[in-house]
């Protein structure tokens, strides 16, 4: 008997073992190909300014239209090979177009509006990646996408810095804490094509998740330090910094630091302030106030309740500006604007 039950269990043992390592493979192999993606809306109104066809916003990117709005749908495709692996990250909405504002410009008609990002890469070893094709730029505190910003509105750093670029970029491992990327791309937000002949030239050196970037641009110079810091498991401190100066003979542009406290006080309750001061040299044309050298101060209180992969974010925002750019309910020129924002981010993967 014992003769007959040793083959017998070999072989319902070599087929476990076949099963469990075709299981792993599979789960493997599924895990290469991913889908994920995110939708937006929200609601915004103003507290001290119309909320009509004479309605005003701040001057930064995104979360500027009146009553109702829709942010973007954002459709994520991704493949991850044991060395080389692409990205096709498109958007469709009101955010998307204005993330993608310069396509339909370069070439009207065309359909590059809808691409965020879209790239490949190669992982030459272990410490040096290789990537080519379209991402988002690597300056700045804040991103497109809504599912990453704490804050919904966005900041003015963010705003009148780059979005994307389009070339090729090397990533170097140079330690355990250091980094370095080097890129060369084509005109800052030139997705589609370089429609100049002229390049743009970046890079970024890291430590401990703190990052110093520069960026050359046609004459065009802006340097940014992006970091944060965790006081506490529950408390965080982000700061944003940054200096452009666009090269032209009238000395036109922009200096301004954020900083970004935010406080967990649960799992799915956050609450963070961002207080933005942002000053552009000469008529850089940012804060739209038509005044040189004019700036602007901004706080903003938002918080993020989670409920599963939603995110409800309420949120109060005062702009202070150092001149008359904002409009109050009887339509005459004040400095300040207050304004409510509620936003539905829904994020799936």
């Amino acid at each position: 008997m014992i003769k007959t039950k040793l083959p017998l269990f070999a072989l319902m043992l070599l087929l476990s073992l076949i099963a469990i390592s075709q299981e792993e493979k599979n789960e493997k192999e599924e895990k290469k190909f991913t889908l994920s993606g995110s939708i937006d809306a929200y609601f915004r109104a103003n507290l001290n300014a119309p909320n009509d066809e004479d309605a005003v916003a701040p001057g930064s990117s995104f979360a500027n239209l009146p009553g109702f709005a829709l942010g973007m749908a954002n459709l994520i495709a991704s493949y991850e090979g044991e060395k080389v692996g692409f990205v096709a990250d498109l958007v469709y909405g009101p955010r998307g177009e204005d993330a993608t504002f310069l396509s339909p410009f370069l070439r009207p008609g065309g359909s590059s509006n809808i691409v965020n990002q879209l790239y490949a890469y190669w992982d030459v070893s272990e410490s040096v990646k290789l990537t080519f094709g379209n991402f988002n730029t690597f300056l700045g505190y804040e991103v497109i996408s809504p599912t990453a910003n704490f804050n919904y509105s966005t900041s003015y750093l963010f705003s009148y810095g780059p979005f994307s670029h389009t070339g090729l970029k090397a990533d170097f491992a140079l330690t355990e804490d250091f980094s370095l990327m080097l890129a060369i791309m084509n005109p800052t937000d030139a997705t589609e094509f370089n429609p100049n002949g002229n390049y743009a030239f970046g890079a970024q050196l890291g430590y401990s998740d703190q990052f110093l970037n520069i960026l050359l641009d046609d004459g065009a110079f802006e340097i940014d330090f992006t970091g944060g810091f965790d006081i506490s498991d529950s408390f965080f401190l982000g700061i944003n910094g940054a200096f452009y100066d666009s090269g032209d003979d009238e000395d036109t542009g922009f200096a301004g630091v954020a900083l970004y406290p935010q406080l967990s006080t649960s799992e799915t309750f956050a609450i963070g302030l961002r207080g933005e001061y942002f000053a552009e040299s000469g008529n850089f044309g940012a804060i739209g106030t038509g005044v040189e050298d004019s700036s602007v101060f901004t706080a903003t209180l938002t918080a993020n309740i989670k409920v599963g992969n939603l995110t409800i974010i309420p949120e109060l925002r005062l702009d202070s500006s150092s001149d008359d750019f904002f409009l109050d309910k009887d339509l005459d020129p004040q400095k300040s604007l207050s304004s409510f924002v509620l936003a539905a981010v829904y994020k799936f993967d």
